[in-house]
């Protein structure tokens, strides 16, 4: 049997896109079509069904006082005044704080003393991460407080105090950051995503008083006050209006529910009633009903609903999760279905027609090269071993990640065929034949697998055949992380740890510190560790090992008058990167940022600045990779290095490589560092060499919980020098040591040129 037709495949756990030889899939747009006038809906109940509702619906929005107009922008011209004096503009630091630009939703949840480490903390966990910021607010504070939460404790567990606080609080706090505030308790599960959009499409110029309408006790008035149990939304105006209000609706106003207390507020004084329509928009909840189970709900209304109450225990907060997470992907499919219908009926129209379709359809066609320089080279490999290695190998065994996504993609390549072809026919995988993959920064990574296959027929009967098939894993949509604020004005503190061998070298750090940092005036301190062993340690006093040093710093001090550079000094057999850094940590300010140098480093403003901008303080350390010079005698051998090599310009990385095994330099707070010590301090009790065995850049990674960035950085040039390997270290810094001498002699071709003259002199 031929296959010749196209899957595609999206999987929540490993979004992968199949096709055989060509074929069809996924869209990123979509396109309607209205033609003449039609009473008809253009959307079904589940693509487009949640939100907007059809016209006889919009009729019966009566209770809405703001009506159907929208806010109007008004020109405001620009005249200088000759006869007032100029005054100076301040900026804002923000554009959007200048153009009153504000966040759209804030949540928030009120809950109790006896729930907050309950249902408020499955709140938390479900829905919180979707919502820009969302707020727990509560009487009094439990004695433990969940990690994670904003908890905002008023000092009463009164219903109605609480509710008066809270809606004082968002609006002294940030009535002017948001346009709408989401008020909910914590026995109600919110579609954050579905909130989110109803919101964005609301104007926020508006008063508006929205959730699900209640009649008052009695039930005589027209006038509607929101359940608290299903959510309701404020608009920033009607927050803002109804602020001069709420003492004297504390004062008067009597009642035992929260969200009745603060409905005859708004009915009172701001003639306002509680809506579920608004702009065409419905607010829609559904209530839970008493041993519901989530998984057997299958009602329209639940489906669409942006609220559920009441949920009475955590473990149903996270069943409703599960279950509404569902819906999503399966709306999700459905509307990747029709997009990609919809894209291939149109395709049609097109010049190209049916031709000018991509596969998958809806991903960005493969990236064209302009020049041989900008082809993406394809990856092979097979279920064991990997053809493209980063040390330039031609074949390496496959490990690790690799490993695990070569065998997720011949999984799903199986499965989503018997998907595809059973009952008729049902594949099993025999071996991998071949596979190629490769990166399109367009499209995302693409996979071609020759597979040798077992096709079984629904009478038992089987043949081995061979198949190709093609697979894309796409790129999802971009997500900005967000990263604390940094500058590049922060002051660094080098430390650059000295031993009796290393000081020949220290002149030249010496004078590149100097010329790159003092004569620029950059922001940068300096501090000299000397490292004595025992025996010049006992005889300092008639010998300083480093009495040179200290007098080319004295110089350097006396050149520049307002520059001081400290020294201290350590006795030690061993020198621990820990235990020095445990010396320097202890005399310098919890928010120092170090950068740990070597005297082989030459310290420049353009590294600084990536320190700067790399190391955030509880977030992110920089560990980086720098560019090491070959050895000149190997690769220069009897000629002379022309100008242009030696010099420390771009071509020069052509010289060299970048020294992965080398962890000397490194970039970080003090504060990090201290917290990640004491972190270690239990495992140095049992264990009081662990501190001999591991290095700075093995504490953050074993105990900080920080990101440790760790990058080539071509600003940071070494020239060529053999380390001494210290057999006192570890085995892993010792066998690291090692291997950094060895790699940086220099290149293979270098290494084959020189045994090749060398074998040639030999026989002459």
């Amino acid at each position: 049997m031929r296959l010749s037709s196209f899957l595609a495949l999206f999987r929540p756990a490993l979004p992968l896109i199949l096709g055989l030889s060509l074929g069809c899939s996924l869209s990123l747009l979509m396109v309607s079509w209205t033609q003449g006038d039609t009473d008809d809906s253009c959307g079904d109940e589940l693509g487009n069904g949640r939100l907007f509702m059809g016209k006889g619906e919009a009729q019966r929005d009566s209770r809405d006082g703001a009506g159907d107009e929208d806010f109007q922008p008004r020109i405001v011209p620009y005249h200088k005044d000759p006869n007032k004096p100029h005054k100076k503009v301040l900026r804002t630091r923000y554009i959007h704080t200048e153009l009153g630009i504000r966040e759209r939703l804030l949540v928030g949840v009120l809950t109790s003393r006896a729930t907050l480490n309950t249902l408020a903390v499955a709140v938390n966990r479900t829905v919180a991460h979707h919502f820009h910021r969302t707020f727990f607010f509560t009487g009094l504070r439990s004695p433990k407080v969940p990690h994670g939460m904003t908890v905002v404790a008023h000092g009463d567990d009164r219903p109605v105090w609480l509710m008066y606080e809270t809606v004082r609080h968002l609006h002294q706090h940030y009535g002017s950051d948001y346009d709408w505030f989401l008020l909910a308790q914590d026995d109600t599960y919110l579609q954050a995503d579905r909130l989110s959009e109803l919101v964005g499409h609301l104007s926020a110029g508006q008063d508006l008083y929205m959730g699900r309408a209640e009649e008052f006790i009695g039930g005589e008035e027209k006038a509607r006050y929101c359940h608290g149990g299903y959510g309701y939304l404020l608009s920033r105006s009607l927050l803002g209006r109804l602020q001069p209000h709420l003492d004297t609706c504390r004062n008067d106003i009597l009642s035992v529910r929260p969200d009745e207390w603060l409905g005859r507020c708004i009915i009172d004084y701001l003639g306002l009633s509680c809506v579920e329509v608004h702009q065409e928009m419905t607010y829609r909840y559904f209530e839970l009903g008493k041993n519901a189970d989530p998984e057997r709900e299958d009602s329209t209304q639940f489906k669409n609903a942006f609220t559920v109450h009441p949920v009475s225990e955590p473990n149903l907060m996270y069943r409703l999760h599960k279950r509404f997470s569902q819906i999503e992907l399966e709306w999700t499919y459905l509307q990747i279905q029709q997009l990609q219908t919809q894209i291939n009926n149109l395709s049609d129209l097109t010049p190209e027609g049916k031709a000018g379709v991509t596969w998958p359809i809806g991903i960005n066609p493969p990236f064209k090269p302009r020049t041989r320089f900008e082809v993406i080279n394809w990856e092979y490999f097979t279920e064991e071993h990997i053809y493209s290695c980063v040390d330039s190998s031609p074949k390496c065994e496959m490990r690790g990640a690799d490993r695990a996504d070569v065998n997720a993609i011949l999984e799903i390549a199986v499965e989503r065929l018997n998907e595809r072809y059973q009952p008729q026919l049902r594949f099993r995988k025999r071996r991998l034949l071949n596979g190629y993959r490769r990166f399109d920064p367009t499209r995302g990574m693409e996979y071609m697998l020759d597979l040798a296959l077992e096709a079984y027929t629904q009478k038992g009967h089987s043949q081995v055949i061979a198949k190709r098939v093609n697979l894309l894993r796409p790129l999802s949509a971009v997500e900005i992380i967000p990263m604390p604020y940094v500058t590049e004005a922060t002051r660094v503190q080098v430390i650059l740890p000295v031993t009796a061998q290393d000081q020949d070298y220290v002149s030249n750090f010496l004078d590149m510190y100097v010329m790159n940092t003092l004569d620029t005036h950059d922001n940068v301190l300096l501090t000299f560790l000397f490292i004595y062993d025992p025996f010049d340690a006992q005889r300092v006093s008639q010998t300083d090992v480093f009495a040179g040093i200290k007098a080319m710093i004295g110089e350097v001090e006396k050149r520049y008058g307002d520059v001081k550079i400290p020294w201290i000094s350590v006795k030690t057999e061993v020198p621990s990167q820990v235990k020095l850094m445990d010396i320097i940590s202890k005399k310098h300010p919890v928010d120092t940022l170090f950068f740990l140098a070597s005297v082989w480093t030459e310290v420049n403003a353009d590294f600084l600045n990536r320190c700067r901008m790399n190391a955030i303080s509880n977030w992110q350390v920089f560990f980086p990779i720098h560019f090491q010079e070959y050895s000149p005698a190997v690769v220069y051998r009897d000629q002379q290095p022309s100008a242009a090599s030696s010099s420390f310009a771009s071509e020069s990385l052509r010289d060299g490589h970048f020294d992965r095994h080398v962890f000397d330099e490194a970039c970080f707070y003090n504060a990090d560092y201290m917290t990640a010590r004491t972190k270690m301090a239990a495992d140095i009790l049992d264990n009081e060499e662990l501190l001999e065995s591991m290095d700075v850049y093995d504490i953050f990674v074993r105990y900080s919980g920080l990101h440790v960035f760790r990058a080539v950085e071509p600003a940071l040039i070494q020239k060529y020098v053999r380390r001494t390997c210290n057999p006192r270290f570890s085995e892993d810094i010792y066998h690291r040591c090692v291997l950094s001498n060895l790699e940086g002699l220099g290149s293979r071709s270098h290494l084959a040129m020189a045994l090749f003259e060398q074998e040639q002199a030999n026989s002459t």
